[in-house]
């Protein structure tokens, strides 16, 4: 089966709109079907399909991810799909955003988290069906809170380099050459807590997980300043997984995940171990969970 694509590459986006007699941007909703498709809403059964333009020219592709057996605000939505995704490809800029539905309350508050959000320019397809016209971002939250009410200009937001400065007290804050595989899972999801957006708490966490063939898959904590909107770091590595293909192109294929760990600070006042534990748990059965806190020897489990 032919993975699902969630990025195309700047040239061939290039091509794709030239060979439809389209721009790129005019390209944008056209692709908003086919990240429809790679939506996974079992409960709601409403397919969400998000497309954004990096300032790279590469496009990418979200969709809506939703877990039974687990309450509702464990989701992924569309938008944090697609913003996940730029991270996880070091895309440094959102400038442009097609989406199948208008975005919800949550979704606006949270893309309230990139810098100069009214430099973004969004197209809903359901409602431009014909016209196809963008709208500056800032017309969805005209009367706005966010970063710029808590914190201070030089502070870094999504999309933007973070270094959290998390360490281990035996590796020095290097990340040391392994082949060992649960070492090798430790050390990946202590890299995406040094990526973590979190300058509201100050509690930033990262999580890696690994598939039965040994590829591991990074996701960062990112806050919101309305709190609720923040997204925890397994939903963020889940992203990661989907993203390249992990899931073996289509289906459950949760249940190739066989490990995952979790790395936050001992003291943290936001804590993501228990949230975690429990969407692995439900996903995953088999997964084996382990929890290291930096500064301090590990608090291992598995279930």
């Amino acid at each position: 089966m032919e993975r699902p694509r969630f990025v195309i590459e700047a040239a061939e986006a290039e091509s794709m709109a030239q060979k439809s007699g389209l721009t790129v941007l005019q390209l944008l909703p056209t692709l908003v079907k086919s990240a429809q498709t790679l939506a996974r809403p079992p409960i709601s059964k409403f397919h969400v399909g998000a497309v954004g333009l990096g300032s790279s020219g590469r496009i990418f592709l979200g969709g809506n991810v939703e877990f039974p057996g687990l309450p509702l605000h464990q989701s992924i939505h569309a938008e944090q799909f697609l913003i996940t995704n730029l991270i996880v490809n070091a895309e440094p800029r959102l400038q442009h955003l097609a989406v199948s539905a208008a975005p919800c309350g949550h979704c606006r508050q949270f893309l309230q988290e990139l810098r100069n959000t009214s430099d973004i320019n969004i197209c809903i397809t359901s409602v431009n069906s014909n016209e196809r016209k963008y709208h500056p971002l800032s017309h969805l939250l005209p009367d706005r809170f966010g970063p710029n009410d808590l914190l201070d200009k030089d502070v870094p937001l999504l999309l933007e380099t973070h270094q959290n400065g998390m360490s281990f007290n035996l590796c020095n804050g290097q990340i040391p050459e392994t082949e060992n595989p649960k070492e090798r899972l430790k050390y990946a999801a202590l890299e995406a807590a040094n990526k973590s957006h979190a300058p509201y708490s100050k509690c930033p966490s990262g999580v890696a997980i690994m598939d039965c063939e040994g590829n591991i898959y990074k996701g960062s904590y990112m806050e919101s300043a309305a709190y609720n909107p923040s997204m925890g770091p397994v939903q963020a590595a889940l992203v990661a997984y989907l993203a390249a293909g992990g899931s073996g192109g289509g289906g459950g294929g949760y249940e190739r995940i066989v490990a995952a760990a979790l790395v936050e600070k001992e003291d943290a006042v936001v804590r993501q171990e228990h949230a975690a534990r429990l969407l692995l748990q439900v996903i995953s059965p088999k997964c084996e969970f382990n929890v290291f806190h930096c500064g301090c020897k590990k608090s291992c489990s598995r279930f």
